[in-house]
């Protein structure tokens, strides 16, 4: 029997009275910024002992629940690509006749920036390289034609189908929903109102959107560590900055007031500027290296690394070296996966901010196929090319790499002509991610932590946000650099990583009992839902 307290849209999301409050600060805004304050103290008075901690906690999770990472990174690629061909593909975010708030280019621009843009830049080269260097599982000798395949396979698959299927599934659960299902709420604990109905609205509910605030706060944080390791590294080699921890506080900090700011202005005007201009700076280095680079070397690389990629897509997928164990696997793949749980809940709410109007199979092809390609040329430019310096320069760029791998960008360009120019526009293209990013994340953490959970949280909400997000990574990086990132986003990606299972059973329930609604409808024994109807409109001429 369906539960049919799962599948009527609430008076209200909230308690009795909530409506009064709507933007105030609730439990979950005290109950996470309570946590935040805890995990920086504990931090700044117990350093050594607490980056210990996160190493043997993170630790543990890879040796332990490593398999869980693969399957259910492998199942959330599958329900994605399930959903987008699937008879609900028609289906219209927000109602059949909403219309996208942004179009195809801006909010390419955006859920890019938020997805990865800073990443791509600090692994562009430095990913390949190690591979190179020391080839996944142990498949290859390293330094081989065998390992230079490898290792562009590699970053395709830890870069392309598998991040994106983990946001897609996250963005399209909270944006139908929200804008489908009457609940006018981004709050992550909304899209489970499916399976526990009314309870939602109580400590479970509360405890969830803790989970999804903490989850936010650490991905973000590992984002922001990685931005400015890589502005430290930028400045040193192109200005000789003395590189340290004291050069990366002042960087937070700079940044910190400018992503303030931004948030201080409206969605469609601070994020989506900032996207669009780092997307065309970006596209402006593509093109560079590709003329100066070589070519012909990275077209042969793209083509073969897409092959070897759409060939090997599922036993990469599922590969855990089980008899022959490998660390390379916790420190890589699962590393990723790891991130982009982290970066779920944050990633998902905002392009469910971007993409009403959007139909589902629209939402999943544009938020699966456009970063992939983007992030395959990305790799295809600079990861053959340096393969192929490193190989003239006896090794020196992979030395390097291993050595620091925010260094090895800087030292890749520092072997082309324009060095300064070069290195300039990538330190602000991080930059601008680096801003918009975090610009980006202030808005999320907003609308998921103030009760009502609105689109746009009020100014004093995102500025606060803001700050302890800067003190979140400033502590990562005082504590352990890289490493400690890694760890912070390992352990807050864990449990939301199953809260994210519940998720995807929520969103398929509700679709099948609409379309149920739909069917009965066509039938004459009753009336249509919303989505029900959509469908039906849909396949009108």
């Amino acid at each position: 029997m369906t539960d049919t307290r799962s599948e009527r849209p609430p008076a209200s999301s909230d308690p009795p009275g909530s409506e009064r409050r709507a933007g105030g600060l609730g439990m979950v805004f005290w109950v996470t910024v309570a946590f935040t304050v805890a995990f920086v103290l504990l931090g700044v008075l117990f350093t050594d002992p607490f980056k210990r901690g996160l190493a043997d906690a993170s630790g543990f999770v890879i040796a332990k629940l490593g398999w869980a990472y693969l399957l259910m990174t492998m199942f959330f690629l599958a329900f994605a690509v399930y959903l987008a061909f699937s008879r609900f593909g028609r289906i219209r975010l927000g109602g059949p006749d909403e219309k996208p708030q942004f179009g195809r280019f801006a909010w390419f621009c955006m859920l890019f920036q938020a997805g990865m843009g800073v990443g791509l830049v600090f692994w562009g080269v430095s990913e390949p390289l190690l591979h190179y260097n020391d080839p996944p599982l142990g498949l290859a000798e390293k330094k081989t034609p065998e390992a230079a395949d490898l290792a562009l396979q590699y970053s395709f698959f830890h870069w392309t189908l598998h991040p994106w299927g983990i946001y897609a599934v996250v963005g399209l659960a909270i944006a139908y929903l929200s804008y489908n299902k009457g609940l006018k709420d981004l709050r992550v604990s909304r899209a489970l109102r499916p399976l526990l109905g009314d309870r939602i609205d109580g400590p479970i509910g509360a405890a969830v959107d803790v989970l999804a605030v903490i989850a936010t706060l650490f991905g973000v944080a590992v984002s922001l560590g990685l931005g400015t390791l890589q502005l430290d590294a930028g400045l040193g080699a192109a200005f000789g900055a003395p590189s340290g921890i004291t050069l990366q506080l002042v960087i937070i900090a700079v940044t910190a007031v400018a992503y303030m700011l931004s948030a201080s202005t409206p969605l469609d005007k601070g994020i989506n500027w900032l996207s669009q201009a780092s997307m065309v700076l970006a596209a402006t280095m593509l093109v560079y290296f590709i003329v100066l680079g070589p070519t012909v070397l990275q077209l042969n690389a793209m083509t073969e690394g897409v092959g070897r990629y759409i060939s090997q897509l599922i036993p990469m997928s599922l590969r855990m070296n089980a008899f022959d164990p490998d660390p390379w696997l916790g420190d890589w793949t699962i590393f990723f996966w790891a991130t982009w749980i982290a970066w779920a809940p944050y990633v998902g709410v905002f392009i469910a901010r971007i993409s009403r109007g959007r139909t589902i199979r629209e939402f999943i092809i544009g938020v699966l196929v456009a970063p992939s390609i983007f992030s395959i040329v990305w790799f295809s430019v600079f990861g053959p090319s340096a393969i192929d310096l490193d190989d003239r320069l006896g090794g020196a760029l992979s030395a390097a790499a291993a050595r620091d791998e925010s260094v090895a960008l800087f030292t890749f360009l520092e072997e082309y002509p324009l060095v300064l120019f070069t290195s300039v526009m990538f330190l602000l293209l991080v930059w601008i991610f680096f801003v918009a990013g975090a610009d980006a994340g202030t808005v999320v953490l907003g609308s998921m932590s103030v009760v009502g959970g609105e689109e746009e949280p009020r100014r004093f909400v995102k500025l606060l946000w803001g700050a302890v997000m800067a003190a979140l990574a400033a502590i990562l990086l005082v504590v352990g650099g890289l490493g400690a990132l890694q760890n912070a986003a390992i352990l807050a990606a864990t449990p939301f990583g199953f809260l994210m299972l519940a998720l995807c059973w929520a969103l398929q329930r509700t679709l099948a009992a609409d379309h149920r609604d739909q069917v009965a409808g066509d039938d004459g024994s009753g009336g249509q839902s919303t989505a029900g109807a959509q469908m039906t409109r849909n396949k009108e001429p």
